[in-house]
């Protein structure tokens, strides 16, 4: 019944397979749980669709499993078995792993190189390592050795093979995007890397393993197949991408030559939507300059778009996206960029107001859209709604997670920690509607 309940209420449900069935009623919901069983279970060739990748020409293929399948379900199985298998992956996993984790984000990932590079001492160079096709090039065979879950079953999710343009084509390599239990697949298959290279660099001379820091200062971060390892030389670095290219090579992945790059910190890299550099010996996370531009271009199509709508609807739109980014940047070094931000914005509304009314004076149009509250001029309102400024979002540090604790065996820590966090995000919400009264 969880994983029916799983399957039903995110919003892959409302994306039917190739056989263009969805769940909708309490009735149809039962008889999914009834009727789900590992009993000649046969998995359905999945929908192939094709999506945008941001700025590149090439796009990410994504196959979605069929809602319903002779009264048994490729999502819900696919469910089952994720329920399953994610305490022995939570178990199993590098404690330096942050993708597809309960209860660990992007955010950690971020406070965690924070914590590894930010000292006077700390490493200077970084391995970005991005790993080419992950999803796409996984080995078959060593995922059915390695992977401690039903085989047969296993197998059927593989082998299933994937309909586009009402060709059926098989599956010899990889596992699904947009599969539900694809994400803890991949994680398992690239646990390791962090255990490979503290038995070179971590340990010391009678074995024992340091919590951090290594003789060469080398640390390891993954988040889904994007990761780091600091070190004190790019020597270091070389060595342990080769260490990685062998580890790779047995589950069939490679890293993309690309994308992979040795970089000193005072010429910073970026990673998750952030740019780490240092400036004279001093650690500032910002957000990259390809997430800026993102939500520059976003805003600006949405203003574009909205050439005839009311003030009302492009405020609607418009706030939950700003709202989006600052959330989510909100723990690091943003304030400049959010001042920044909010003045190209003003300029792209006004450009609209103007073209809605080009036959009235300019003051005109600013007492219409724009209206004084409280100590704030110029907020673009309708007197009931109110457009969100980027800097009213205030920055607040993230706290870090600690890396030994398990969700299925500390909830405790993780109940209490989440309390926390949205402790700092209610005040942040609190401040904010004190500045707007």
């Amino acid at each position: 019944m969880l994983a029916i309940r799983r399957v039903t209420q995110n919003k892959g449900t409302r994306t039917a397979g190739v056989d263009g069935k969805k769940w909708t009623t309490p009735k149809a919901k039962m008889n999914a749980a009834l009727n789900l069983s590992d009993k000649n279970y046969k998995a359905k060739p999945l929908r192939r669709v094709y999506i945008e990748k941001y700025g590149k020409k090439d796009k990410r293929p994504l196959s979605i499993p069929t809602m319903h399948d002779r009264a048994m379900h490729d999502r819900a199985m696919q469910a089952l078995h994720a329920f399953a298998l994610n305490p022995v992956a939570e178990a199993t996993a590098d404690k330096a792993s942050f993708g597809f984790r309960q209860n660990r984000s992007t955010h950690d990932a971020c406070e965690y190189v924070f914590t590894c590079m930010s000292q006077k001492n700390s490493s200077q160079w970084v391995l970005e390592g991005d790993i080419k096709g992950c999803f796409d090039n996984i080995n078959h065979e060593w995922l059915l050795g390695n992977i401690s879950m039903d085989k047969s079953i296993l197998k059927q999710f593989l082998k299933a093979g994937f309909v586009y343009n009402r060709h059926l084509n098989p599956t010899k390599v990889g596992t699904p995007q947009g599969g539900i239990i694809s994400p803890t697949l991949a994680n398992m298959t690239l646990d390791g890397i962090e255990a490979l290279i503290a038995s070179k660099y971590y340990t010391s001379k009678t074995g024992k393993v340091h919590k951090r820091y290594g003789h060469h200062k080398v640390n390891f971060l993954r988040y889904a197949d994007d990761f780091i390892v600091t070190a004190d030389s790019e020597d270091t670095a070389k060595e342990i991408e080769e260490s990685i290219k062998l580890f790779l090579k047995k589950r069939g992945l490679e890293l993309s030559e690309s994308k992979t790059l040795i970089s000193h910190i005072d010429d910073g890299f970026d990673f998750l939507g952030w740019n780490f550099r240092k400036y004279k010996g001093k650690l500032l996370i910002k957000p990259s300059k390809d997430s800026i531009d993102k939500i520059t271009k976003k805003i600006s199509d949405v203003v574009k778009r909205g050439k005839a709508w009311s003030q009302k609807n492009l405020i609607y739109v418009l706030n939950p996206i700003i709202t989006g980014w600052t959330n989510y940047h909100q723990s690091v070094v943003s304030k400049d960029i959010f001042g920044k931000l909010d003045h190209q914005l003003w300029n792209m509304l006004w450009t609209w107001a103007k073209r809605r009314h080009p036959e009235k004076a300019k003051m005109w149009i600013a007492n219409k859209y724009w209206h004084r509250m409280s100590s704030r001029k110029w907020v673009f309102s309708t007197g009931t709604n109110n457009l969100k400024l980027f800097s009213d979002t205030k920055i607040v540090r993230h706290p870090k997670v600690k890396l030994d604790k398990n969700p299925y065996l500390n909830m405790k820590y993780f109940d209490l920690r989440k309390v926390k966090i949205n402790c700092c995000k209610k005040a942040n919400m609190s401040s904010n509607k004190m500045m707007n009264a």
